[in-house]
């Protein structure tokens, strides 16, 4: 189309739709795949020429000419444009124009150094100076270095002092924050108070409950016995607790039970110390100090009681309390010694350790309850505080008042103010330990002397200070399945054993140690007998006869001697045991009377179903017979009698 109108430019935007770049053979068409947004602004950049000037279009349509229908036409659009804002023709004109700034911007830092470095531009004469001015004697020279030296030297010994005197004062002002601190933190964990210019403390147990006069005061004091100008050690802590001689070094009590009294005389004065534990790392002294203190305290309170009730106790055998230990006889020909070991850490004080150290025989269960006793004790201390109630009527429930049936007499009201003191509860409890630890000997030792049967102990994890409990099971290698006829239940109290059979029987056993061996012995005598009852059930032997006290035979020493008879299923075997716990065991076998040929004939019985009776008993060499135990033999017995079928 001619016209003489401007060019229109027509912007054609491409298809949405992808390109092909391949088709197959077989039709498929392989696209090209969308360029990427990095792509894209890749292939952009790629299109922008930096030589051409930003307005070159402009000035090139200005050199043109123009008709003045054409100027016509353009000046109101020139109005226009000056009055609306035009945006820029294309996205990076903005990035081409600040490029274009920093060009301009390089080119004339090149011009500035090149006229700089380049003396064909510009030349720079120096000023010229007064040589004379620049010439002074070397005398002037040093007197000016002398000077500035001493001053120098001046400044740096004012310095000095001024810092020497400031580390003194921090020195002296951190001690006093150290003991401020320390102290504070004494003041956290311990109880203080200021009397006068000093700092007492108390470690008695008084807040507590207790009753013990001893006032357990100490006092705080500030270390002033290290020297500021030499290095502190590592250990130094500017706080020091002065404690009463009498409470310190280290104390404990000493409980033990002993089979043989030594004399009176010799009592009290045997060594009794041992060494103490190290403390741990970062505690500090004081700590340390005063709990070993308080721990002394409270065993002087300890033995102090209990020395109190040994002398006030009515007991058919008297304590005795002779300087730090009490005597005490809980069962015949044992004695229960309980002592107060102090070590002040003197030397004179110690003797020397024999060349045979002796067995420690110290029960610290018993040293652990005696503490816990003690505590129990300040705190029913506290509570049995009474507050004082009005003299006209006292309140309380209406019950307290109501006399006739419901009123206590003095039995009642006697029992009820008698409360175990704190010897009784030990002794109580030094009984139960040591008939426990016999208990657990005895069976030990019958466990390791007698092989069949074998004797198991299981012990319960559970138990008081006063009653414990073990499970006894009596059984034979190899028939644990079959032979549990035999489990006994032991509890251990005080003075007494009570045992609880499986069938319910409760037997009481004393505190001697051979009546519960006996038992034990008889116990796994019967056992035999039930095996051999068991046993004879799973053989399909019959049972004829069983009695666990035979009266017949010899005289057990100790229990009753106890038999089972067995037949064959066909009768014509029998198998008749007898065991005792001190006689043994003895086996006997019954043939049919066909195979006797000890018999004699006999002219009154002539007819043969006679002969089906059985004959007379053989006794069994048991110890020649082959097997592992008592049981295992028997099964061998009864195979061997029983008939094929």
């Amino acid at each position: 189309m001619s016209g003489s109108g401007p060019a229109v430019r027509v912007s054609i935007e491409s298809s949405c739709e992808k390109q092909v770049q391949e088709v197959s053979l077989d039709g498929m068409e392989t696209y090209v795949p969308p360029l990427s947004m990095s792509q894209n602004l890749a292939k952009l950049a790629q299109r922008i020429d930096f030589g051409q000037g930003s307005d070159s279009d402009e000035e090139g349509a200005e050199t043109e000419p123009r008709d003045p229908q054409e100027w016509g036409k353009q000046e109101p659009e020139e109005d226009e444009a000056t009055v609306k804002f035009q945006p820029s023709l294309w996205p990076w004109d903005s990035v081409r124009n600040n490029l274009r700034s920093s060009l301009t911007e390089m080119c004339v830092l090149y011009d500035v150094l090149s006229v700089v470095k380049e003396k064909k531009y510009m030349a720079l004469d120096p000023v010229s100076q007064d040589p004379s001015a620049g010439k002074t004697p070397q005398v002037f020279q040093l007197i000016s270095k002398k000077k500035s030296l001493a001053t120098a030297a001046q400044l740096l010994l004012k310095g000095a002092d001024k810092l020497s005197k400031s580390v003194a004062e921090n020195q002296e002002n951190r001690r006093q924050r150290d003991f401020n601190s320390e102290l504070l933190r004494l003041r956290s964990q311990w109880k203080l108070r200021k009397v006068g210019d000093k700092i007492l403390g108390d470690l008695s147990y008084r807040s507590a409950g207790s009753l013990f006069p001893h006032a357990g005061t100490f006092e705080v004091i500030k270390n002033t016995d290290i020297d500021l100008d030499k290095k502190l050690p590592e250990d130094y802590c500017p706080l020091n607790v002065q404690i009463p001689s009498d409470l310190e070094g280290s104390a404990y009590i000493k409980v033990s039970i002993q089979k043989q009294a030594p004399d009176i005389g010799d009592l009290g004065t045997v060594s009794l110390f041992r060494r103490q534990p190290k403390a741990k790392a970062g505690t500090q002294p004081w700590h340390v100090k005063l709990e070993a203190a308080q721990n002394v305290l409270l065993c002087k309170e300890i033995f102090a009681q209990l020395s109190r009730e040994a002398v006030q106790i009515k007991s058919q055998i008297p304590h005795i309390v002779v300087k730090n230990q009490i005597i005490s006889q809980p069962f015949p020909g044992l004695q229960l010694s309980i002592s107060l070991c102090h070590s002040t850490g003197e030397k004179k004080n110690q003797r020397a350790s024999p060349e045979k150290p002796k067995p420690d025989d110290h029960l610290y269960v018993l040293e652990h309850n005696l503490h816990q006793l003690m505590r129990e004790f300040h705190k029913q201390t506290l509570s049995s505080i009474v507050m004082p109630h009005p003299a006209s009527a006292p309140f309380g429930h209406k019950r307290q008042r109501m006399a006739g049936p419901m009123a206590y007499d003095k039995a009642e009201i006697s029992n009820l103010q008698q409360n175990e003191g704190l010897l009784e509860k030990i002794i109580k409890q030094a009984k139960h330990i040591f008939l426990r630890s016999r208990t657990a000997r005895t069976i030990d030792s019958l466990a390791s002397r007698i092989e069949d049967p074998q004797i198991q102990a299981h012990w319960s994890n559970i138990n008081d200070v006063y009653e414990s409990s073990v499970k006894v099971l009596i059984t034979s290698q190899g028939y644990e399945q079959i032979c549990k006829s035999i489990q006994l239940q032991l509890n251990i109290g005080v003075e007494q054993i009570r045992v609880v059979h499986r069938d319910g029987r409760v037997i009481t056993l004393s505190h001697q140690e051979q009546e519960l061996q006996d038992f034990l012995l008889s116990q796994m005598s019967q056992h035999q007998v039930h095996a051999v009852q068991q046993l004879a059930k799973v053989m399909g032997w019959h049972v004829l006869s069983f009695s666990n006290h035979v009266g017949l035979g010899s005289v057990e020493s100790i229990g009753n001697a106890s038999a089972i008879t067995v037949a064959s299923s066909n009768g014509e075997y029998a198998i008749s045991v007898r065991n005792g716990p001190e006689s043994g065991c003895k086996v006997l076998v019954q043939f049919p009377r066909s195979q006797s040929k000890e018999l004699p004939k006999s002219d009154v019985i002539q007819d043969g179903k006679w002969n089906h009776l059985r004959g007379p008993y053989k006794e069994v060499h048991w110890s020649k017979m082959e097997g592992r135990n008592f049981v295992y033999k028997m099964e061998l017995l009864m195979a061997a009698l029983t008939p094929c079928p």
